[in-house]
């Protein structure tokens, strides 16, 4: 490109040093947009539930724009979206799960009255935003019928999510050599993974055939491949998901996948073999379908159906997606584009 497109990048999820495994595929978003030569200035707050953390954040966004400084903002979350209004530049909103879908609470896994408030408020800011991309072809009939959404999932790092052998992945991790080993990922605390699903269905699994379950809670996300490559099969059972990223990961290090039907997983795995999507989520149901892809014994070739989410392809349906926006963008706004950079942007 002979010019470069400058975004400011809203987020209410960024991972912090408190925090350092929060999100990390927006981070990486936003590192491979910048790598492919997208001028990108993240913004990224905590709004906690509370409306004058919003408030504070939208003051300190309205100011940024104010300069002039940006082409558009990519919104990633609906609700931060709202720091965007009332637009004065080109608006670009990622849905990427529970924002759209509504929020499950954290002890009982039922949707909360906050997240359903949150579902109202991403279809009013779908309505507004001049690009809406869902990470999920299921997560456009949360969206009114009037809104044409881009389905573009999240990429994976197929150079950190790579095979390995796994005697050697589980000698760095310390794992023993001569068991099964089944990987659950994800904050076994949060009510939305069921990971109680996950614990019993082992427990059933060990009656007849002997496993161990290995949960990477809190694994810094650049050790999940070694997990990965270490066990013999992922145990996936969330209530909610939009295009779960732990499936598409163990994919590419062809591991097989046990999973309930959630989100765009059957998508994914169905036609798959040594991978299992489960009829329903009774823990007797998933320890069956884990038996069988465990006795079998071998990986899976995953790694070929996930080539196209290489995350220089998604970042390059990101950077179509601004060009198509700011080649139609209407004269007399604030921070109006000439016909000429316009064209550039298109080079």
């Amino acid at each position: 490109m002979s010019a470069t497109i400058r975004i400011l990048m809203i987020t209410s999820e960024w991972p912090t040093a408190s925090h350092p495994q929060t999100t990390p595929f927006i981070k990486r978003q936003a590192d491979f947009l910048m790598a492919a030569g997208i001028d990108v200035d993240v913004f990224h707050f905590k709004g906690r539930k509370n409306p004058f953390n919003y408030l504070r954040a939208w003051r300190q966004v309205q100011r940024r724009l104010k300069s002039g400084s940006y082409d558009l903002v990519h919104a990633q979350f609906g609700q931060s979206a709202l720091l965007a209004l009332p637009k004065r530049i080109p608006l670009v909103v990622t849905f990427r799960g529970s924002d759209l879908l509504g929020q499950l609470g954290d002890k009982d896994g039922q949707p909360t009255h906050r997240g359903k408030i949150l579902q109202r408020v991403c279809r009013m800011v779908a309505l507004h935003a001049d690009a809406v991309v869902v990470v999920a072809e299921h997560m456009k009939r949360y969206l009114h019928p009037s809104v044409q959404a881009h389905v573009i999932p999240s990429g994976i790092d197929l150079d950190l999510f790579r095979c390995m052998p796994q005697e050697e992945a589980r000698r760095q991790l310390g794992l023993p050599l001569n068991q099964r080993l089944v990987l659950f990922v994800g904050r076994s605390e949060w009510a939305g993974k069921r990971f109680e699903i996950s614990r019993q269905a082992v427990e059933i699994l060990n009656r007849t055939l002997p496993a161990k379950l290995i949960v990477a809670g809190s694994v810094p996300h650049k050790e999940i491949p070694l997990y990965m490559n270490a066990c013999d099969a992922l145990v996936f059972t969330s209530a909610q998901e939009g295009s779960p990223n732990v499936i598409k990961e163990a994919l590419a290090c062809n591991l097989p996948v046990v999973s309930v039907s959630v989100g765009d997983v059957a998508l994914r795995i169905s036609e798959i073999e040594g991978c299992e999507l489960c009829a329903d989520d009774r823990p007797e149901t998933v320890a069956a379908s884990l038996e069988r892809v465990l006795r079998r014994g071998q990986r899976i070739a995953g790694r070929e159906t996930v080539k196209n989410l290489d995350e220089r392809f998604i970042t390059q349906q990101v950077i179509d997606t601004y060009k198509s926006i700011l080649i139609r963008q209407p004269a007399g706004e604030r921070r109006q584009l000439t016909v000429d950079r316009s064209l550039e942007l298109l080079r």
